[in-house]
């Protein structure tokens, strides 16, 4: 028999186990080297003097979302560190977008790994437990910048790829094994869809813009992505506690005095 407090904690347990698991697999498997096809976008047009011009415009939206986000949710570390990528997110793919090559790269996918740490930190946080999401942010921040170093020490992306793609997979699995102590899951469920579109559309770079010749896939990715950040900052805006009279569970929704991070219902007018 399982004793009572490993069985609530075996899905902790579990998930350590996987991404243990799936870390000690990477060694494994073959190098990846950064393809540098990957830098010839299809859109390449130069508008008012800006190469790759909607590649480059495209990052404008990140800018404005991370700084709403910073200005009302900034109390909480991994918040912060959300909307804080989201932000340099919008300067770094500018950058890179104006001049694609491996050392720019470098700078936009660095405030994304920033992101991608933050949101797995903050859905542990708020559906597995606050020290456990609260401690976890600073490890996914290291492992995220090590990433980036070891790709461009040995043109090894093995890492990288694992740091973007697992913590969506956990996010994944975590929503389906935990219930919500907040309001306005479908925030997530919205941003979900949205950043998968966005891959979509990346791969479909050429396609798309050759069917037009208006907008390419890679504009149309920022687009979506950015889109998916606007649901996550709306998350934050329209979310609250969720109580059953013990603590915050799943279960009815009472009012009570917002919390950091949280805004009163005066704050949405």
């Amino acid at each position: 028999m399982i004793p009572g407090g490993v069985k609530r904690h075996l899905p902790v347990l579990l998930f350590a186990g996987l991404t243990a698991a799936s870390l000690a697999a990477l060694p494994l498997l073959p190098a990846i080297p950064q393809d540098q096809s990957y830098h010839q976008f299809a859109d390449q047009r130069i508008i008012l003097g800006i190469p790759n011009f909607w590649n480059v415009v495209s990052n404008l939206p990140f800018l404005a979302i991370g700084a709403a986000g910073l200005r009302k949710f900034r109390c909480g570390p991994a918040s912060f560190v959300f909307f804080l990528g989201v932000f340099l997110t919008g300067i770094g793919s500018s950058y890179y977008h104006w001049d694609p090559n491996d050392d720019t790269l470098f700078w936009d996918r660095l405030p994304m790994t920033l992101s991608f740490g933050a949101i797995l930190a903050l859905v542990v946080k708020e559906r597995v437990d606050e020290t456990i999401g609260a401690t976890l942010l600073w490890p996914a921040l290291i492992l995220g910048l090590f990433s980036l170093l070891w790709w461009r020490w040995t043109d090894d992306l093995r890492l990288y790829f694992w740091v973007q793609f697992f913590p969506g997979l956990a996010v994944l699995v975590l929503f389906l094994l935990y219930p919500p102590r907040y309001t306005g899951t479908r925030y997530w469920v919205v941003a979900g869809a949205l950043y998968t579109l966005a891959k979509v559309f990346e791969f479909a770079d050429k396609a798309i813009y050759s069917a037009g010749a208006f907008l390419s896939g890679h504009t149309l990715k920022h687009f979506a992505a950015a889109g998916a950040c606007v649901a996550i900052l709306r998350y934050f805006q329209a979310r609250r506690p969720i109580f059953d009279g013990q603590g915050v569970r799943s279960g009815r929704v009472a009012s009570h005095r917002p919390s950091a991070g949280l805004v009163s219902p005066t704050d949405q007018r």
